[in-house]
């Protein structure tokens, strides 16, 4: 860039400044070339925007210099949108009497943002800053803010003293303390906040504790990148400041959050508990793997987290023994019979007693099934490789063995249990967006029947329902999901062709179908709006004496529909069947049947999605989505429908639990789950045909519970001997002429909605 260049673009950054003073043109471009190399272009834009706010308070040059001087070093502690919180607290604070504190106030700025490290303890430090004022700025005879705070200058000259002596909460505290004893003191006031009175001094050392840091900032940030060989950043937090939801430890994208100060603790010193912290958080960063949380509960997901909690602490006290005596000493001793079961739910003590024996061998504890999977843990943790993989396995069965039916009361003991070193472990999961499901697989291009294939999303595993013992076999199912792959989206455009005729006859009784927004409702005693007719006709009556229809006034109500449907496809083998009499399988006619049936929901607007499913023993389930809830019935969908194919068993209960799981997630008053199958449900590994028929009848009572109603339609012409003890009396059709499937799918839907 030429000069001519470079003085044409500093003298456009000039015009942004709204501001004339001659002192400004002298720094200006020491000051811009600062800010370039700091901010990003709108930072600039914000950056200018702010001096020139700045300048508009009316107290000349100076507090313009010192913003535009300071704010680049400050930035670099915090972030950008501190430029324009900076610009307007300066802005309100020339709107009070306090205007000469101005000055201080932004000289105090720079020391603040390096000591607390961090926007958000920045901000809080400006809050102190305008609370004070707020509680010390005096009225007289009821106007007010006449009288400007004595002591918030002094405060604000001391801040660089205060905040290498305290932390933010301690701060906060301090400043309370003058602010509430000494309001209408103005001397003493000024003692206090300048740390000339006694008090002041005693309070000061009062709110001293622990070990800051700020104070040991580059100490711990070289153990991190030397010890662990990770060079992120640290980003503090206060320890007090959010009094009802108390901050732990954790890390993300912007960095690792860690306390502001630690106080010593049963003989550990305040280092050592940021030593622990930040290893414990390491390891994590090192060797645990995301797994999606949505297969799991939430009591799976607790110690689920408590055992990889335990791996990676055992693999750091492998390669630097010395955790050990730290991370044994910080962790709570939870002293067993503490909980008692049968007023308070002891979930979340049975897995701290857990979770100190999974740290200390000799814990002593007597519990079977505490002791025997602490025995698990090791004996894997003696293998070489062990994975996140491996603690969701023992979280999982640990549940399973120990679940109690008072782990869901609303009573939790917490004492004993908090181990305040270890981090919040919401690195630990991902989840799968609701209402996207088909946004998260990917499109084959064949259809791939390996029974090892596991696609990229997880297994979700669901329970069993076994009728001899009267129990859920838990996680029994491992069901995998993925997209339908894509076929040729023309053949359903030529069925639909094939089917004219019919799609006409539909449409006309759609006509009957269609909301009708809004109803009156007359003949009401109260209501929205007088009904003149029956009003004049009571007026009427009265008049010639005779008692008059109290019922004048008329209601309206919504005759919308607010219904969601699933469809789920029964793809076993079976469907590939002809029967007596006809051309096509059942495979095809059901893919008639589900084309005109899609086109007729489209039509109604109603949300609704399409899945199939098949299995191939309790391991390997299948589900298959071809249109989610939020897609229209488009080429897309039309070319999964054509690729439908058929293969394997029928295990039905896991896959209408999993269909349950998304229809239950719309907004709609009615929801509705259409099941098409042409048999009983089956599988290669169940000798006991009862045991799947109960399984589906149990589910089916679930999804009751959740106001989904479900309908199956059955092609088999034996299923009058089994279909009612799954659905029940009136909640199954069985097509006796599968040829006409494509004209009943769509009439019994409409039946079924009306």
């Amino acid at each position: 860039m030429t000069d001519t260049e470079t003085m044409t673009k500093l003298e456009s950054y000039r015009v942004q400044l709204k501001c004339s003073f001659e002192q400004i043109d002298d720094v200006f471009d020491d000051c811009l070339e600062e800010a370039l190399l700091t901010f990003s272009e709108q930072g600039v834009k914000d950056f200018l925007s702010g001096a020139s706010l700045v300048c508009m308070i009316g107290r000349g040059f100076e507090p313009v210099l010192v913003y535009m001087e300071e704010l680049p070093q400050i930035v670099q502690h915090s972030d950008e949108s501190m430029l324009n919180v900076i610009s307007k607290c300066v802005w309100d604070l020339s709107r009070t009497p306090n205007g000469k504190s101005i000055l201080p106030f932004l000289q105090s700025l720079p020391e603040a943002a390096r000591r607390l490290g961090s926007t958000e303890q920045l901000q809080h430090y400006i809050d102190i800053v305008f609370d004070m004022m707020k509680n010390t700025t005096r009225s007289i005879h009821g106007h007010i803010d006449t009288i400007p705070s004595d002591g918030l200058p002094e405060f604000l000259n001391q801040a660089p003293y205060l905040l290498n002596q305290l932390p933010i909460e301690g701060l906060r505290n301090w400043v309370d303390y003058g602010a509430s004893n000494y309001r209408n003191h103005p001397e003493r006031q000024k003692d206090y906040f300048s740390l000339q009175s006694a008090d002041s001094r005693a309070v000061l050392q009062r709110e001293r504790h622990g070990t800051l840091f700020s104070d040991n900032e580059r100490k711990l940030n070289l153990y991190l990148k030397g010890l662990w060989q990770d060079s992120d950043h640290f980003v503090p937090y206060s320890m007090g400041w959010d009094e009802l939801r108390k901050p732990i430890p954790y890390y993300d994208s912007l960095g690792i959050r860690v306390p502001d100060v630690y106080d010593d603790k049963d003989g550990i010193r305040g280092i050592d508990r940021y030593r622990a912290t930040i290893a414990h958080i390491a390891a994590h960063r090192r060797w645990t793997e995301a797994v999606f949380a949505d297969n799991f509960s939430p009591f799976q997901r607790i110690a689920i987290e408590i055992f990889e909690d335990a791996r990676v602490e055992y693999l750091s006290m492998q390669q630097y023994p010395g955790l050990h005596r730290i991370f044994k000493t910080l962790h709570p001793v939870p002293p067993e019979g503490f909980c008692n079961a049968e007023k308070t739910s002891c979930l979340r003590y049975r897995l701290a007693i857990l979770s100190r024996g999974l740290l200390d061998l000799d814990h002593g504890y007597k519990n079977a099934d505490i002791n025997d999977f602490i025995g698990r843990f090791h004996k894997t943790m003696e293998t070489a490789n062990t994975t996140t993989k491996d603690m969701v396995q023992l979280g999982i069965s640990f549940i399973a063995r120990t679940k109690q039916a008072s782990d869901s009361f609303p009573n939790v003991i917490f004492e004993h249990t908090e181990v305040d070193y270890r981090d919040d472990n919401r690195h630990m999961w991902k989840f799968i967006e609701e209402g996207d499901e088909e946004e998260d697989f990917d499109d084959k291009k064949q259809f791939e029947r390996d029974e090892h294939e596991t696609d990229k999303l997880p297994p979700r595993h669901y329970p069993e329902w076994d009728y001899n013992t009267k129990t859920y076999r838990p996680d029994w199912v491992s069901l995998y999901e993925k997209l339908h792959y894509k076929g040729n989206p023309q053949i359903i455009d030529q069925i639909l062709a094939k089917h004219d005729a019919l799609a006409k006859r539909l449409k006309k009784l759609l006509e009957l179908l269609k909301p009708q927004q809004m109803v009156r409702i007359r003949y009401q005693e109260d209501g929205s709006e007088l009904d003149l007719d029956v009003a004049i006709r009571s007026l009427i009556d009265f008049k010639s004496g005779h008692t008059p229809d109290p019922r004048i006034n008329m209601s309206h109500r919504n005759d919308g529909r607010d219904i969601a449907v699933m469809l789920l496809l029964d793809l076993s083998a079976s469907l590939h069947d002809v029967p007596e009499g006809c051309e096509l399988s059942l495979l095809e006619l059901s893919r008639e049947a589900v084309s005109l049936l899609a086109l007729t929901i489209e039509q109604l607007s109603d949300p609704f999605a399409i899945a199939g499913f098949h299995s191939d023993t309790r391991h390997n389930v299948r589900y298959l989505h071809i249109k989610g809830y939020s897609e229209h019935w488009d080429d897309d969908v039309k070319a999964r429908l054509s690729a439908m194919e058929a293969g394997y068993s029928t295990r039905m209960g896991a896959p209408i639990r999993h269909a349950a799981h998304y229809l239950e997630n719309q907004p709609a008053d009615k929801k509705l789950l259409l099941i098409l199958t042409d048999g009983e449900p089956s599988d290669i590994d169940v000798d006991d045909d009862k045991l799947l028929i109960e399984d589906t009848r149990k589910a089916v009572e679930e999804l009751s519970s959740k106001n989904i109603h479900t309908h199956c339609i059955s092609l088999d012409k034996k299923a009058d001997e089994y279909i009612g003890d799954i659905f029940g009396k009136n909640n199954y059709t069985v097509i006796d002429h599968v040829e006409k499937l494509p004209e009943k799918l769509p009439q019994l839907f409409m039946s079924l909605t009306r």
